[in-house]
């Protein structure tokens, strides 16, 4: 119990300590300020400014679903602020190599950067690197995106933020449009196969109107009706031949209803069924055409970039701050063990 005793060191121990080492304490401390101080400074490290981003993606992927919604289907909220799944989309799109790319592109982070790619080893690692450290893509706990962005010169920093914010639309509208044209090239196959399909029903209607079947009804009943006539002319009237070539053309335009009808009503059919048919897929037309020919912005921002007035980092006071303790804990525990050697030599 009494060793345990011995190697705690109570609260008037410590401050004994230091006040021993007092003059080396204080010496250490305020070279510790003085250089923290010097090399914090803007000469050794490059103040860096801040700019952001902050915006809410949007649910709807489809411009003619939002606008334009087929009958009966539950239209999209182009309004509608996007909830998780959206958010995580973004950042997908937002930490892709293809929107990085084009960020490097545009910008020429190469040079901005001040990498030379014909020299040294690896300068794409080291602007990887850079990028890493400058840009930050995250989601607030509100679902929204922020894009923060630093760099050593303010304007810059507003450009990137603002420049990648942009790109998620640009790379976001890109998607969209590649699947919504390969949509547009199906149903136009579809809408001219229809066409055709629906022009060579017209064509047998003609070759039937040829053959003297052009409505089927309506020359049925006064086929019908002038043979009653007919009929009953030829009881009363003295020029029976006439009656009976007259009677006998009507029979014989009777007989081609009888063998053409059927073909004429199901061609009729078949053509309306058709058009009906042809209708949907001409709206279903115009809706792909609006995906691929118009375009929205896949986000509500609620942030733009500013450049910023005043450096971000470094904090001077916190880097003094932290070297300040560092080196006072660390002195003491030098001291503390030239201390025990001290007295072990005097043992």
């Amino acid at each position: 119990m009494s060793k345990k005793q011995d190697k705690t060191l109570s609260f008037e121990e410590i401050i004994d300590f230091m006040w021993r080492w007092k003059k080396q304490l204080i010496i250490v401390s305020i070279i510790t300020i003085v250089l923290s101080s010097i090399f914090s400074a803007p000469t050794f490290i490059k103040p860096k400014f801040k700019s952001s981003v902050v915006f809410y993606p949007t649910t709807n992927n489809s411009i003619s679903r939002a606008l334009l919604p087929e009958v009966g289907q539950r239209a999209q909220d182009a309004l509608e602020f996007g909830a998780e799944e959206e958010a995580e989309k973004a950042l997908q799109i937002l930490q892709s190599s293809k929107l990085r790319g084009r960020l490097i592109q545009q910008f020429d982070l190469m040079s901005h950067y001040k990498i030379d790619p014909t020299k040294g080893k690896f300068p794409m690692t080291k602007l990887d690197k850079k990028l890493d450290g400058n840009i930050k893509v995250s989601r607030t706990r509100y679902l929204s995106i922020k894009i923060d962005v630093m760099d050593e010169n303010p304007e810059m920093a507003a450009k990137l933020a603002t420049g990648i914010a942009n790109l998620y639309d640009t790379i976001k509208n890109e998607i969209s449009l590649e699947r919504a044209q390969a949509a547009l090239e199906i149903v136009e196959r579809v809408h001219k196969a229809k066409e055709e399909m629906i022009n060579g029903l017209h064509k047998q209607m003609q070759e039937l109107g040829r053959q003297g079947v052009i409505n089927y009804e309506e020359q049925s009943k006064a086929i019908q009706e002038a043979l009653i006539l007919a009929g009953g002319g030829s009881l009363r009237s003295s020029g029976g031949s006439r009656s009976s070539s007259t009677i006998n053309d009507l029979l014989e335009q009777q007989s081609k209803l009888v063998e053409f009808g059927g073909l004429y009503l199901s061609i009729v059919d078949k053509i309306k069924l058709e058009e009906d048919k042809l209708s949907d897929i001409t709206a279903k037309l115009d809706r792909a055409r609006v995906d691929v020919e118009e375009s929205m912005s896949h986000q509500f921002r609620v942030s733009d970039a500013s450049v910023a007035e005043k450096k971000a980092s470094p904090v001077r006071w916190l880097i003094v701050f932290v070297s300040l303790i560092t080196t006072f804990l660390l002195s003491s525990l030098v001291f503390a063990f030239v201390e025990k050697v001290n007295r072990a030599k005097k043992k």
